[in-house]
């Protein structure tokens, strides 16, 4: 039988704590090396990853194995009264975040210093009420209504408008939120967390389209419906958004949203096909990527421009 090389990364898994490694046969000066050339990569102090498996891996899967790698690592010194919190409770959720980092946080009922948990992990000090805590993916966290309060206590509008909608797309129950409202006057952020809670949508399946619907908003157009199916005679269709009078569809082209769900050749001929029996039937488009959500005034004109044709 042939003996497994020495340097050779134990197979079976991908994420080790400075003492798997060292039980493994790996020195600090192997580490060290394997580190240097990619074979691993350094989440955090004491816990590591193969390489491989992380230059695979999407932005937002990385955010959530960092979360991973600090729970891997502290599981034989934390004293088990950390909860997963705020964004970090909002990825392992599966919650849209945008433009937000990648630190962790965690809640405990008792108060440590920042230095104690290490770079990258922000403590949060508060006694949770047992039905505010879920177990998701092994590791403990707060409930889906408690994270999107939190998170929209810390955030700004437009990102907690994007957590908002999502989270109630994903069932979150808006009486809880509300209650949890109610009981925060004067907190930082409260005002933020009730506009966003009156301004969400649940039928946005993206960022993107949030963050369109808000720019309209914002700019005072008149607001189109989102999610409109239309019939023509290859079958019926979906529309990110439509002023129905107007005819007119406006359509956020973002790369998630072609990339991520199916191969691309597939789905630009599926698209070039929907949209090819959509204008056969009349209906006129106006696609926008991101960039044109950060040029407004472009922005406001195309849309005024294609509504009053």
């Amino acid at each position: 039988m042939a003996k497994k090389p020495h340097n050779q990364l134990p197979e079976g898994m991908d994420l080790w704590r400075t003492s798997e490694l060292l039980e493994a046969g790996f020195n600090d000066r192997k580490i060290a090396s394997l580190t240097r050339s990619g074979e691993l990569v350094r989440l955090r102090r004491g816990c590591y990853i193969r390489g491989s498996t992380w230059e695979a891996q999407k932005p937002w899967v990385r955010s959530r194995q960092l979360i991973a790698a600090h729970a891997h690592g502290t599981l034989t010194t934390s004293t088990g009264g950390l909860i997963y919190s705020h964004t970090s409770a909002a990825r392992l959720h599966g919650l849209f975040l945008w433009g937000v980092d990648d630190a962790v946080h965690v809640t405990a009922p008792t108060t440590a210093s920042r230095s104690s948990h290490g770079l990258g992990v922000v403590p949060h000090t508060r006694s949770l009420d047992p039905v505010d805590v879920r177990m998701v993916s092994g590791m403990p966290c707060t409930s889906l209504e408690r994270t999107v309060v939190d998170c929209c206590l810390m955030l700004n509008y437009k990102q907690s408008l994007v957590l908002m909608d999502h989270a109630l797309r994903m069932g979150a129950d808006v009486g809880s939120i509300q209650r949890m409202s109610n009981h925060l006057a004067g907190r930082n952020g409260v005002l933020t967390l009730r506009r966003a809670l009156e301004n969400a949508n649940p039928r946005s399946e993206s960022p993107g389209e949030t963050l369109t619907r808000e720019l309209l908003q914002r700019l005072r157009i008149a607001l189109p419906e989102l999610q409109v199916e239309v019939t023509t005679p290859e079958g019926r269709h979906r529309l990110d958004f439509a002023w129905r009078k107007k005819m007119l569809a406006l359509e956020f082209d973002g790369k998630v949203k072609y990339f991520d769900y199916a191969p691309t050749d597939e789905v630009l001929y599926q698209e070039r096909q929907r949209e090819k029996a959509l204008t056969e039937v009349g209906w006129r488009f106006l696609r926008i990527r991101w960039r044109d959500l950060f040029r407004e005034q472009e922005f406001k004109l195309r849309v005024l421009r294609a509504l009053r044709d």
